[in-house]
């Protein structure tokens, strides 16, 4: 007997169809580009970052396995931000290359295509790891201590929280992730697990950004995540830990003929409500 349906379906023709030609022929086209900026992220710290539409920007791993937790933000409105549930539904668990990552309510607009993933070929191994991870959230000082009872300052969350503040921003726009480079699962006992990253030196995600964007960036951590962060067996993972860089690219404006920045919602906010003379 087959597995289910997916729930989250579209009729042809509707949202969740993909132009694939597009994001494969910017994928391909890397002559026509122009890099606009690079920098790299020491471990353990974070980094924000901003990406005009129609730009590309890619995350690398360019000394080997090092995962890293993502947040996303409509640049001119942070209410607008990176849907991890949502994106789960109409993609999947774990993205990959033509996958969208969806904005919260009343928007709900993707934010970023993927064009490229060097670790498209990783799949489904033998344990049910998959990479690039929407199952699980970023780490964060509270469950730390919860867990140990011992307070440490370099988690996710608050690499993110430092990360955006220039920007604006503060711990509360800090954001459920895109767990680059990770990979995960779920047990027999439908417990989330987390596996060693397969990511290469110069293992790269790519993405396209459909709106003008707010990107922040943690060097997680637990680096490869080849040790154990918590429990019996638990020791200081630093020496797993590794930098990760920034790319972000403008194509030529022969390769965006025909694309537009996606409207929200066409949805009438009415929510059953109506005035009454």
């Amino acid at each position: 007997m087959g597995s289910p349906e997916a729930a989250y379906r579209a009729t042809a023709g509707g949202a969740l169809d993909v132009d694939t030609a597009f994001y494969d022929r910017l994928a391909e086209r890397t002559e026509k580009r122009s890099l606009t900026e690079r920098f790299v992220i020491p471990i353990r710290s974070g980094r924000a970052w901003k990406v005009p539409a129609g730009h590309l920007f890619r995350i690398v791993a360019p000394e080997g396995p090092q995962v890293g937790d993502l947040n996303i933000w409509n640049l001119h409105n942070p209410r607008e931000r990176m849907w991890a549930s949502r994106t789960r539904q109409l993609q999947s668990a774990h993205v990959s290359r033509h996958d969208r990552l969806w904005s919260t309510l009343p928007y709900l607009r993707p934010l970023v295509t993927i064009t490229a993933d060097s670790l498209d070929w990783y799949g489904v191994d033998a344990e049910g790891g998959r990479v690039h991870d929407l199952l699980g959230t970023r780490c964060d000082p509270y469950v730390n201590r919860m867990l140990t009872g011992e307070d440490f300052d370099l988690h996710c969350h608050s690499n993110l929280t430092r990360a955006v503040l220039p920007h604006g921003l503060t711990e509360f726009d800090v954001h459920d992730v895109l767990n680059v480079f990770q990979c995960t699962g779920l047990n027999d006992q439908d417990r989330y697990f987390m596996k060693t990253s397969p990511a290469r030196p110069g293992d790269f995600l790519e993405f396209f950004a459909e709106q003008d964007l707010l990107c922040a960036l943690s060097t997680c951590p637990g680096g490869d995540l080849s040790l154990p962060l918590w429990g019996p067996d638990a020791r200081d993972p630093i020496e797993v830990c590794r930098p990760l860089a920034v790319e972000v690219q403008r194509p030529d404006p022969e390769l965006l003929e025909g694309w537009t920045v996606p409207e929200p919602a066409a949805y009438g906010n009415a929510h059953g409500l109506r005035l009454r003379g």
